[in-house]
């Protein structure tokens, strides 16, 4: 049986990845070839990504595989995080460093954007979540400050595309990426021209939109002669990592939500339409593009970037590992203190232990003290906020949910799973852990005719990928501690 290899880029929002994948009839196997940092660097009070070092770590993973591979891939595909994005000059060159979600220029200005298109209308003619860190209020911030980038610049590219740019010299955009930016209209399925309009960018500044599994271009000669390649077509693959994550989930029929799981939690479910409706807008959801032109109804939520930073806070004293703090949780009290793991005042903090504290205080809670007690609180939050989520979820999709299933990197966080199965009341299934590697692959496949449809790459998971089920047990009391979570939200969020 002949099996195909593929090479799959992921790139996060704290480390990249690079994966060589083989695929022999319905079995996929993945190696990890190059693992490394990525991190904000702040320069002059702004913080950016660093893309010309992720561009040399990409050359690097690209000679390794040019080494590890048995055959030539034959195709490479790349996935980032979303709405973040670089400008090119007309000459192709990249003016500056993409500024980074977190940098603190969106300040205000989603609420200043609400001036010249009201709040309800974006949600209508978009339907993504409303958040100041989307490619809109992005842009509009760099209006309202007068950038001269925007002034010169000739194209816009958000992330993979942007890498995709580099590799190969062709701009797209790939639909899954194209739809975190609140610039795409699900209804006309196209770029608006009303809020470009609004912003008084021209809509020559983005480009054409293509599906998961196109081939955008051949790596360039001088790419894949440094690595010892050939010059592989490069793919956009599902290029959101969260559209790839999904992708992978190992489930069957319609009555499940998904928890894509890493430095953001996002949860949701797979429809063939979007939901924009009143309710939808109420409560905040997201539409956002999936593979097979599914989408996903989902709603952001602040995930392990709670525990990354207080993990790093600490490291000034002691390194711990995420297992080990885990394991100290479980034996800290169950529900000492409960954050709104979305608040502002998490988005950013210079100290997040103290942020959490501090919130604690200004909610009339007992701060945790131990590292153990910090751990359990982000754990046991996440938990109810994702029952919060949940209930909210059944509200807009007429399906039944019975099942939750936790990919990505979060999903080998047992107590984290087992905390959401208690307070959901529901089977959580966890895995795979490199869903969003996986679900990249297979999108090449798919692109390539070596998988047949998007259940087939769901089949093709569950027969190559193990996975772990956790049982609601009833063992604990959670419904006066999600009534407390219920309550601090209102009073924290409205």
């Amino acid at each position: 049986m002949k099996s195909h290899q593929y090479l799959a880029f992921d790139l996060g929002a704290s480390n990249g990845r690079a994966f060589l994948g083989t695929l022999q009839g319905q079995s996929l196997q993945i190696k990890e070839l190059s693992r490394f940092p990525n991190e904000m660097v702040g320069v002059r009070g702004r913080l950016h990504w660093n893309v010309i070092q992720l561009l040399q770590e990409i050359k690097r993973a690209l000679a390794i595989c040019a080494r590890d591979a048995t055959t030539q891939p034959e195709s490479i595909g790349l996935d980032t995080w979303g709405v973040d994005f670089g400008l090119l000059a007309s000459d192709g060159g990249l003016l500056s460093l993409p500024v980074a979600y977190r940098d603190r220029r969106t300040e205000g200005a989603m609420e200043a954007f609400f001036r010249r298109v009201p709040r309800a209308r974006i949600y209508e003619l978009t339907g993504v979540q409303l958040m100041a860190i989307n490619t809109l209020f992005q842009l509009y911030a760099m209006v309202r400050e007068e950038s001269p980038l925007l002034k010169i610049a000739s194209d816009l590219l958000l992330m993979p595309d942007l890498f995709s740019y580099l590799l190969t010299g062709q701009k797209r955009a790939e639909f899954t990426i194209a739809t975190t930016s609140q610039l795409y209209n699900p209804t006309k399925r196209g770029w608006d021209d009303e809020l470009l309009s609004a912003l008084g960018i021209p809509k020559t500044m983005l480009q054409e939109i293509v599906s998961p599994g196109t081939v955008v271009g051949r790596l360039d000669a001088e790419i894949a002669r440094e690595a010892g390649l050939s010059q592989v077509p490069v793919m956009a693959t599902a290029s959101h990592d969260t559209g790839a994550a999904v992708a992978a989930a190992p489930a069957e029929g319609e009555e499940w939500a998904y928890i894509s799981s890493g430095t953001w939690s996002l949860m949701g479910v797979e429809t063939e339409r979007p939901i924009i409706t009143e309710e939808s807008l109420n409560l905040n959801f997201s539409n956002e593009g999936g593979v097979g032109g599914t989408f996903r109804v989902l709603k952001n939520i602040a995930g392990f970037w709670l525990l990354q930073q207080c993990r790093q806070a600490w490291a000034k004293d002691r390194v711990y590992s995420y297992q080990e703090l885990t394991e100290m949780a479980r034996s800290a009290k169950g529900f000492a203190s409960i954050i709104e793991p979305d608040h502002a005042t998490f988005m950013n903090p210079p100290d997040m232990p103290e942020a959490i504290c501090e919130f604690c205080r200004q909610t009339r809670q007992e701060p945790p003290g131990s590292p153990a007690e910090f751990v359990r609180c982000i754990l046991v939050s996440l938990a109810l906020k994702y029952r919060f989520v949940l209930e909210q979820l059944r509200r807009v999709n007429a399906h039944p949910i019975r099942t939750i299933h936790v990919i990505g990197g979060g999903s080998q966080n047992e107590l984290l799973c087992q905390l959401t199965a208690e307070v959901t009341g529901i089977p959580v299934v966890a895995g795979p852990v490199e869903a969003t590697v996986i679900g990249n692959m297979l999108v090449q496949a798919m692109g390539l005719g070596h998988v047949d449809s998007p259940s087939g790459i769901r089949a093709t998971v569950r027969e190559s990928f193990p996975v772990k089920r956790y049982e609601p047990t009833g063992g604990q009391d959670w419904e006066e501690a999600y009534g407390r979570f219920h309550d601090l939200h209102e009073r924290c969020m409205n």
